[in-house]
């Protein structure tokens, strides 16, 4: 009889144990992604001290696909997307899918930093199946005239205004929603 109570007890002690567990598993949760946040706002920021606020730099510029691109005449139409990243990027990897993704909607194009001769950057592009228009910055001059210090980085722009920015890596509704935020 004593036996059946203990048992008894044990279980109940176990069920109040799990909603304890639980509610400070979600607190931490909830805490760790605001430092995460808190952390990652930190970062951009830094990174991004040397980008352009406001007026953007004039950008005409000849991609890999044969076009000449006026991307300040292009943000006066529609907000403009740029993506400056690296065939040797590993966080790239990850962030232009997602711009070759949003290109299908969106003014985008791309500056690839450091990242070899055009045949050879083609070939990448080729490779990974990215259409988005491609300008080879391969001694970093664009990267310089933009003040871009860190791969991955998102510009977009609006009016000839530089309204957006962000470094390192983005997610897919993150960077549709700094466009959206652009229109």
């Amino acid at each position: 009889m004593k036996q059946g109570k203990t048992e008894k007890t044990e279980a109940n002690n176990k069920e109040s144990r799990k909603p304890g567990r639980l509610k400070r598993w979600t607190r931490e949760a909830i805490f760790m992604a605001v430092i995460f946040t808190a952390v990652s706002v930190a970062m951009d920021l830094w990174r991004g001290q040397e980008i352009p606020d406001g007026e953007m730099p004039e950008m005409v510029v000849s991609t890999l696909q044969g076009e000449t691109l006026d991307v300040k005449a292009m943000s006066y139409e529609k907000p403009v997307l740029i993506y400056f990243w690296a065939s040797w990027c590993s966080i790239c990897r990850f962030v232009s899918p997602t711009v070759n993704w949003m290109s299908n909607d969106y003014q985008v194009v791309s500056v690839a930093l450091s990242s070899g001769e055009n045949a050879r950057l083609a070939g990448y592009l080729k490779h990974h199946e990215y259409d988005f228009p491609t300008v080879n910055d391969n001694k970093g001059v664009i990267a310089r005239q933009w003040g871009i210090s860190a791969t991955p980085t998102v510009v977009m722009v609006k009016n000839g205004q530089v309204v957006s920015s962000t470094t390192g890596i983005s997610t897919p509704p993150g960077i549709w929603l700094r466009m959206q935020l652009a229109r």
